[in-house]
């Protein structure tokens, strides 16, 4: 039986390039589709292939502070992961090339991560040094 719930974004694109070639945003509440069911729906697919598309639906909010903080956004081709293209508030007028990156979310979380850790180490350094240790 389906459920009415909230629904995360959902992109359709081509696996060789990685465009998006269709996409829903996110939902209060719905009922979740099948990539079949919506290649039925979506005018924007009827011209591909649904082998050569792949569907990525991301839980509600998931990459919100990305999606909104950036100017576009694409799928790796190779790996299958969102990329995003943010803004460069330093840069004195647009940029010419489009630079593709993971979300600057995750990097964040993992440069926490990464502070904890060394944290951590220091701090065990100084006890060790404070107990006589080398």
């Amino acid at each position: 039986m389906k459920t009415i719930k909230p629904l995360g974004r959902r992109f359709f694109w081509v696996k060789s390039t990685g465009n998006i070639v269709a996409q829903r945003g996110e939902l209060s509440e719905g009922i979740e589709s099948t990539k079949e069911e919506d290649f039925k729906v979506y005018i924007e697919l009827k011209p591909y292939d649904p082998d050569a598309i792949e569907m990525t639906t991301f839980q509600p909010g998931q990459y919100a502070e990305d999606f909104k903080r950036s100017k576009d956004w694409r799928f790796n081709p190779h790996t299958g992961e969102i990329e995003f293209s943010y803004y460069d508030p330093n840069a004195p007028e647009p940029e010419e090339s489009t630079v593709y990156r993971r979300p600057l979310t995750e990097e964040i979380n993992n440069l926490k991560a990464a502070d904890l850790d060394i944290k951590e180490a220091i701090a065990l350094l100084f006890e060790m040094h404070l107990k006589g240790g080398n």
